[in-house]
């Protein structure tokens, strides 16, 4: 896949930019005491994640008018984002929070507070179209496609980069409990789906809106995958936890292994640092079995930190884990 290079950004990453608040004990979460913040939401820390690597990244978003929304921004701003397009919201919004258990042995778990946050009030005209064409690639989130405006948004905004030749990376990003209708939910993301250029998800979100991709088929993610490539989409990866991921283009499917890690501390932030490593891989030229084992280098070393944005990797320590199992990153 060829991207148009050589424009003032290589991503912008769009949708939910919030507070990730973990606990920094390793326990259950009832027994926490204590809590660290960081920048949280999937396009955020998949934005965070691909400044860290290297890429010139900008954010299009809606934070709150208090602490919470100024910490998001000034969190964007030292990981060296662009946040000129993230608005404040003046309506009495909330930037949503998430609370996280690390409760140890890798096990995790979370808790969404996003009763009508900021982030879901993130208007068309946010997303103007000059903007929109000054990126190389424009990463949207499923989550936004819960509710309007942010759906009407996310939807005028990759029209808008199909017209300027700006890439459109859809990640389904789907989270229990911030949708009110599970068919709304397979609708909408499958719409979400079939305009993108890139779509890259887990099994179980392909399972989420295979039905309504593919009426009456029993579920097949790589018959799910074809659709979409079928519909337009240039390439299409299905991740798949420890066994690794598989990325389709037309005619031919390539699987990829994930990387042993022995020290892992939470799974939290896995998927969004594979997304960076895998871009990044991508936009630079590798191929899809090079692109894919770079995000899963990147993913690694995230799962050993007790963040997402703040332990995903940086170029030099990609370049450092790659190297230790026999490759060269992507210059």
């Amino acid at each position: 896949m060829e991207f148009n290079c050589g424009r003032r950004f290589d991503v912008i990453a769009m949708g939910r930019a919030t507070c990730d608040m973990y606990s920094e004990q390793t326990c259950l979460l009832k027994d926490s005491r204590t809590f660290a913040r960081y920048l949280g939401g999937s396009p955020a820390n998949t934005a965070a994640a691909m400044s860290k690597l290297g890429l010139k990244v900008a954010f299009l978003g809606c934070v709150s008018d208090d602490g919470m929304g100024q910490f998001v921004r000034g969190a964007l701003e030292r990981f060296g984002i662009d946040a000129s397009h993230l608005r404040t919201d003046h309506e009495g919004h909330r930037t949503a929070i998430t609370i996280g258990e690390i409760s140890g042995g890798g096990k995790c778990s979370s808790i969404f507070y996003r009763n009508s946050c900021a982030d879901l009030f993130i208007r068309p005209e946010d997303a103007d179209e000059e903007f929109i064409a000054s990126s190389s690639a424009l990463l949207v989130s499923g989550t936004s496609l819960s509710h309007n405006p942010a759906r009407s948004a996310v939807f005028a905004a990759a029209s808008r980069a199909r017209k300027s030749g700006t890439k459109v990376i859809f990640d389904p990003d789907f989270r229990e409990g911030t949708w009110d209708d599970a068919g709304d939910a397979a609708a909408f993301l499958a719409q979400g789906a079939s305009i993108a250029d890139v779509v890259i998800g887990t099994e179980d979100e392909f399972r989420i809106f295979a039905h309504a991709l593919l009426p009456k088929r029993e579920f097949d993610s790589a018959a799910c995958a074809g659709e979409l490539l079928r519909r337009g989409a240039g390439i299409v990866v299905v991740k798949h936890g420890k066994a690794g991921s598989t990325a389709y283009e037309e005619g031919r499917a390539v699987p990829a292994p994930a990387f042993h890690q022995d020290n892992v501390t939470k799974t939290f932030g896995a998927g969004d640092s594979f997304a960076a490593g895998f871009v990044r891989a991508l936009i630079k030229g590798a191929d899809l079995e090079r692109a894919q084992k770079e995000g899963a280098a990147a993913a690694a070393v995230t799962i050993s930190g007790r963040s997402c944005s703040d332990s995903a990797p940086d170029f030099k320590t990609l370049e450092a884990f790659l190297r230790d199992h026999g490759m060269e990153p992507c210059a």
